[in-house]
């Protein structure tokens, strides 16, 4: 005997999931930055040296006096010269007043004609032990300021983009039940 068989068939319902991924995006644009140094200030102060020489000794003995000097030193030359003049006029008075003991007047003229010779030699001018020298030393001062840096920094703040992600639903498979009776 044949008994009718109730034959059922399911087919599961599939769900599926299409995930479309977050995107991130972040970038840090670099701090902009302006850096300046000034310059350091510089002072400098000096004292000159000062080097004194006096060679008016050295001048002097090869005949480059000042007037002043020539004119002192005429004037006591010409003194000397006079009191000598004077003291040989008296020694010539006393000796012609002495002509009786047997002085001559030549003899007194021959004293006072005869000369003695100059010497000629070679001599040297200009003695360095003459020269006077006085040195006061100079000097340098310095001060220097330095400058402080200037600097100008900016942070920038960072460029954040963000796409959100995305998740659908999709039915892959529909349930279904088919049901079928077989004799």
């Amino acid at each position: 005997m044949n008994i009718p068989q109730l034959q059922i068939q399911t087919t599961p319902a599939k769900l599926g999931l299409q995930i479309d991924k977050p995107i991130q995006e972040i970038e840090q644009p670099k701090a902009t930055q302006n850096i300046e140094q000034p310059a350091a200030i510089l002072e400098m102060s000096t004292t000159r040296p000062r080097l004194s020489l006096d060679s008016t000794e050295n001048r002097a003995d090869i005949d480059l006096k000042s007037t002043l000097r020539r004119s002192a030193e005429n004037a006591q030359y010409g003194m000397q010269k006079a009191l000598e003049g004077a003291g040989r006029r008296a020694q010539e008075g006393q000796q012609l007043m002495k002509i009786e003991n047997g002085a001559s007047l030549a003899d007194v003229i021959k004293q006072s004609t005869d000369r003695p010779q100059a010497d000629i030699n070679v001599r040297f001018v200009g003695d360095r032990t003459k020269l006077q020298m006085s040195f006061s030393p100079g000097s340098l001062d310095t001060n220097v300021r330095t400058q402080k840096p200037i600097v100008d920094a900016q942070i920038n703040r960072p460029i954040h983009n963000y796409t959100q992600g995305k998740v659908s639903r999709v039915m892959e498979q529909y349930n279904s039940i088919d049901i079928d009776w077989k004799v």
